[in-house]
């Protein structure tokens, strides 16, 4: 079933919410992962060691925003902006001195566990990735990199705040591999 639009804009949340492609479910999560962003930003102490952060996070917002629309328009990721991630990703994993090596549960206080989702949510852009190209949708292979690489940088950011705060990380032993 494909609704007709309504007339009344107000009975429209997004333009393209009727399709029945990928697209609009990739746009739909990388709003998502903004938001999620936008969660940790507004959870985030207001001190000195986390200001850089706060940066960096602002900055990708507009670069989540820009994966946003590189599938359906122009695209919107740059080496630049891989080079940038690498970067900040380095400088956070440098800070944390390589401190986890294997699998943690994602706990800690705010915004430890929003910052989890942000990975989990990265890793779902990734999926839609992978789903848009299988159904022949074609894009640049750079949106690939660029949205892995921001499940890792999600990641390094909570071994980085749980160090910076002191909190132990709580290691995960599978019984399954």
């Amino acid at each position: 079933m494909n609704p007709k639009k309504p007339r009344d804009k107000r009975e429209l949340c997004y333009p393209f919410i009727f399709e029945t492609q990928f697209q609009c479910d990739y746009e739909i999560a990388t709003d998502e992962l903004c938001c999620q962003v936008g969660a940790v930003l507004a959870a985030l102490p207001a001190e000195a060691e986390t200001r850089e952060m706060a940066a960096d996070l602002a900055t990708l917002q507009r670069l989540i925003y820009n994966l946003n629309g590189s599938v359906r328009g122009r695209l919107g990721i740059f080496e630049e902006d891989l080079d940038w991630l690498k970067g900040r990703y380095d400088h956070y994993n440098e800070a944390s001195r390589g401190r986890v090596t294997g699998f943690v549960l994602p706990q800690g206080p705010q915004p430890i566990p929003t910052l989890h989702l942000c990975r989990c949510g990265s890793k779902k852009v990734v999926r839609l990735l992978v789903r848009l190209e299988e159904s022949g949708v074609r894009f640049d292979p750079i949106l690939y990199r660029f949205a892995n690489l921001l499940a890792n940088f999600f990641f390094v950011l909570t071994v980085f705040l749980k160090l910076h705060w002191d909190v132990p990380e709580v290691p995960y032993i599978s019984i399954n591999y």
